[in-house]
């Protein structure tokens, strides 16, 4: 299996996607935690005194994925076209984040989409660990991508 992201020695390297097509390309991520009954009560009825958890996880959300360049160093800056964040439960004790990202360009938009879900995440988290500090970010995973010279959809 060859790395992309490695030069001939080995070496991290920074991938020339100067040869590539334009193409449109999506992504949707996903992020679970888990938490309390009572905290996912207290998100859903907007009552922690910070504040709407979720209006705010979107914003974040939404910024993070559009600061991945940023954050991860071998990622390029590319031109995001939309990032979307949506919330379901379980109606129980698990908040599902997702995000769904696209870009017409070059290279992908899934490390977009899965920091997206993960900034989501980490504010919901620290908006709400006066509630609940033991809340876990039990998944973070690509569901599906299309668009470049591969698709993917998550079976599992």
């Amino acid at each position: 299996m060859n790395f992309t992201h490695l030069n001939k020695d080995g070496e991290a390297s920074m991938v020339d996607v100067g040869e590539k097509s334009i193409t449109e390309r999506r992504a949707t991520a996903k992020a679970t935690l888990v938490m309390k009954e009572e905290t996912l009560s207290v998100i859903l009825g907007i009552e922690l005194k910070k504040g709407d958890a979720l209006s705010t996880a979107r914003i974040a959300g939404i910024m993070g994925g559009k600061k991945t360049h940023e954050l991860i160093p071998l990622c390029h800056n590319i031109p995001i076209d939309k990032i979307e964040i949506s919330f379901e439960n379980n109606g129980k004790d698990e908040l599902y984040i997702y995000s769904k990202a696209k870009c017409t360009y070059k290279t992908g938009i899934e490390m977009e989409a899965l920091t997206a879900v993960s900034v989501a995440a980490l504010t919901v988290y620290d908006m709400c660990k006066a509630v609940d500090r033991g809340m876990v970010i039990k998944e973070i995973k690509l569901l599906e991508k299309s668009g470049g010279k591969s698709d993917y959809k998550n079976e599992g």
